[in-house]
């Protein structure tokens, strides 16, 4: 089968996460105006007390968490294509209908759906490039993680170019809104791979079985999760740390997350080419990480945010879930929708619960609420590291 026919099909997959790289940053860009939008209280220094938009953006990890146990079947079931314009639709809601909101309950069920359609997107787009580029299925989903990273390392640029001339921030999520409608036009018509088929029995009947998670996927799950932590807690919270540490444009930390998501891709995906085995990154990465966080927590000058920001880029954020959820996908061939949902079911628990946890050591802990949140996010990566461990040592056992 010629699979270069699906090319512009993957490009335009890698698109919708380009467009999902920006959905899952720009709330955080922009959480001074939704919180004068929302009627937040206005602190001492005359910013505004942001914990209850924190609280809405953690309602993207609910969303995913709601949309994923019917996400992974529905894939499997009905086809990446329909999963794929099920996610863009969700975005298309969120983008128009957030910019417009003044109620955050209303702003909390916008969220949500932008949970889902991320939702639907992971189960669509990473069994379709593992479909499409068979022979490099784990690289392939590697660079998911590259084009949300070109879109986060663009966002603050663009934030820039828009603040510079007076536009409302409200553009740039038009002009996402307008990117994911155009692009879900080209999935709704681009060929898509055919799904692998169950094997018959020799009456020509489909053989039916249960898909069994072994010790070695329940690991992978947790991982799903550790992982997920570590770069969604910095991510969000790196604008508060920078402006503790005395820096006089914290937006550009964001710039050096996504350069390290960058060099992370690359320089991964090379290695693997040259035989690093998956598995091994999941512990080597977290490692790194989570010596980044303490180095961020005890060394307290500006600079280190941004050298601390490309490393948890390289380290937690470029692409340890990939792979973790490409690993998970290759234990289960027939059932990758169901597998990917179940890696993201972890990572979405993450996505609400850590970030709920945040909000709650950001109000208790006054001006060293993001301290608090490094340390939180190091005991976190850390348990992620012996989860890794363990999986390296009894996954080839569950392989066989």
């Amino acid at each position: 089968m010629n699979q270069k026919k699906y090319y512009p099909t993957a490009v335009a997959l890698y698109i919708t996460y380009f467009i999902l790289g920006i959905a899952v940053t720009i709330m955080g860009q922009y959480k001074q105006s939704f919180a004068a939008m929302w009627g937040a209280n206005q602190l001492a220094d005359g910013s505004f007390d942001v914990s209850k938009v924190m609280a809405i953006i953690a309602a993207v990890g609910l969303g995913r968490l709601i949309a994923f146990p019917f996400a992974g079947p529905f894939s499997d079931k009905y086809g990446r294509r329909l999963s794929a314009l099920v996610g863009v639709v969700f975005f298309a809601i969120f983008f128009i209908g957030i910019t417009f909101t003044h109620s955050t309950v209303l702003a909390y069920i916008l969220m949500i759906c932008s949970g889902m359609a991320n939702s639907f997107l992971d189960t669509s787009i990473t069994p379709s490039c593992m479909e499409i580029f068979k022979e490099n299925g784990a690289i392939a989903n590697l660079f998911t993680k590259f084009a949300i990273s070109m879109a986060q390392f663009l966002l603050p640029f663009l934030i820039t170019f828009v603040a510079a001339r007076d536009m409302s921030f409200r553009t740039l999520y038009f002009l996402a809104a307008g990117i994911i409608i155009v692009d879900g036009i080209f999935l709704a018509i681009l060929p898509f791979p055919p799904k692998e088929e169950a094997p018959k029995a020799a009456d020509g009947t489909v053989e039916k079985r249960k898909m069994k998670l072994t010790p070695s996927a329940i690991l992978l799950v947790c991982i799903g999760f550790t992982a997920s932590t570590t770069f969604m807690l910095f991510m969000n919270c790196n604008q508060e740390l920078g402006k503790l540490y005395g820096m006089t444009n914290p937006s550009m930390i964001q710039s050096f997350y996504s350069a390290g998501i960058i060099c992370a891709v690359l320089l991964t995906a090379a290695l693997m080419k040259k035989g690093l085995k998956p598995i091994r990154v999941l512990v080597i990465y977290p490692c790194v990480a989570f010596c980044a966080l303490l180095l961020m927590y005890f060394v307290q000058i500006p600079q280190i945010c941004m050298i601390g920001g490309f490393l948890i880029g390289y380290f937690a954020a470029g692409g340890v879930l990939q792979l973790a959820t490409s690993t998970a996908n290759e234990m289960f061939p027939r059932d990758k929708g169901k597998i990917t949902a179940v890696v993201m079911i972890a990572s979405s628990i993450a996505n609400y619960a850590v970030l709920n946890v945040a909000s709650l050591l950001s109000k208790v802990g006054g001006v060293q609420g993001p301290r608090y949140i490094l340390l939180f996010n190091a005991v976190v990566t850390a348990i992620g590291i012996v989860f890794a461990i363990i999986l390296n040592l009894r996954f080839e056992k569950d392989a066989q």
